[in-house]
């Protein structure tokens, strides 16, 4: 019975002062960066994001591997574009990330 209490005086708590909406909001956003992004490179990006006192501090997109069809300048315009437009707000910093897989990769037998 105590968790139940705990359970709805904390979700009542999140409820009313609007960090469960900031957070499904911002979830739903950060897929439709996804989305956009997809369609835009045809790979789809991990995208995060971190909100701080309703202000959009960063968003990392992770790429789950190199992009090479197009300049990293041109891709990272692209990105920006995206996150400003799902977002709706400016963030104070864009990381662009890609996943190069195991670090076992691309080392030659002589390296070893």
């Amino acid at each position: 019975m105590r968790k139940f209490v705990a359970i709805f005086l904390l979700a009542s708590a999140l409820a009313g002062c609007g960090l469960l909406d900031a957070l499904i909001n911002g979830v739903k956003t950060a897929q439709a960066v996804e989305a956009d992004l997809q369609q835009a490179t045809g790979m789809r990006p991990q995208v995060g994001f971190n909100w701080h006192n309703g202000r959009l501090k960063q968003v990392t997109v992770t790429f789950p591997r190199l992009y090479d069809e197009k300049p990293l300048s041109v891709l990272a315009e692209v990105v920006r574009g995206a996150v400003a437009k799902e977002f709706k707000q400016r963030a104070d910093n864009v990381v662009l990330a890609f996943s190069l897989g195991s670090s076992d990769r691309g080392i030659t037998a002589q390296a070893r």
